[in-house]
């Protein structure tokens, strides 16, 4: 799947949220990912600059193999990626065919405009925008039919935040697909067990014991 992972299994490992040191040394790495039929090239910007938004988590890479695995339909939907770091996982919901809005804040946003030049083809359908949430996501439609995110669960202050913005972003009918490494220093499991099932009907779509990466399907109650 990845031709250069090792790399990125070392940076992985690093725990949340990011030492000083952690990403003292600047360099740019280009990986290549097998999805769905397409070729990804990723760059990523390892750096103190970026931090914990240069690399491609296994988070990212397992929500990928996960939609790869279940056929999932992207054609006609309208699509957001939070905290997308790369872009890697909106970057594949557009080349699925997906009206796809890929956000982070705003030091990401280079790092991900290169990447979707790099990937999705002239005429389509990927927007790079700056989202900080809890702030502005109410300039953001609340009608989307997908909402992304992978490995954006692990600072523990963020968790009413981000909460407030699914909340906002996910239409009557749309679906929130959530995939994060279980980290119990940083209290995740209490977001998805706690916190999410307040306001969503939340399904435990497939646990990777080995990689204790688990996705979640979300949906408004009712829904």
């Amino acid at each position: 799947m990845s031709e250069s992972g090792s790399e990125l299994e070392s940076e992985s490992e690093s725990v949340f949220p990011r030492e000083d040191g952690l990403f003292a040394d600047s360099y740019t790495e280009e990986s290549r990912f097998h999805f769905c039929g397409h070729v990804l090239s990723i760059k990523q910007s390892f750096g103190a600059r970026l931090g914990v938004a240069a690399p491609v988590w296994d988070a990212a890479l397992s929500l990928c193999s996960y939609f790869e695995r279940k056929n999932l339909d992207f054609r006609g939907k309208k699509v957001i990626e939070l905290g997308a770091g790369t872009g890697i996982v909106g970057i594949l919901a557009a080349l699925q065919g997906g009206d796809v809005t890929i956000t982070d804040l705003p030091l990401a946003l280079e790092q991900i405009q290169g990447n979707v030049q790099a990937n999705v083809p002239v005429g389509g359908r990927a927007q790079v925008r700056a989202l900080a949430w809890g702030l502005d996501q109410g300039v953001f439609p609340g009608d989307y039919d997908l909402v992304l995110g992978a490995d954006i669960v692990y600072l523990e202050p963020t968790f009413p935040l981000l909460l407030g913005t699914l909340r906002h972003l996910c239409g009557p009918n749309g679906t929130i697909y959530l995939a994060s490494k279980m980290r119990e220093e940083h209290r995740t499991k209490s977001f998805f067990h706690d916190m999410l099932p307040q306001h969503f009907q939340l399904e435990l779509a497939q646990r990777d014991e080995e990689e204790n990466i688990n996705i979640y399907r979300a949906t408004h109650r009712g829904g």
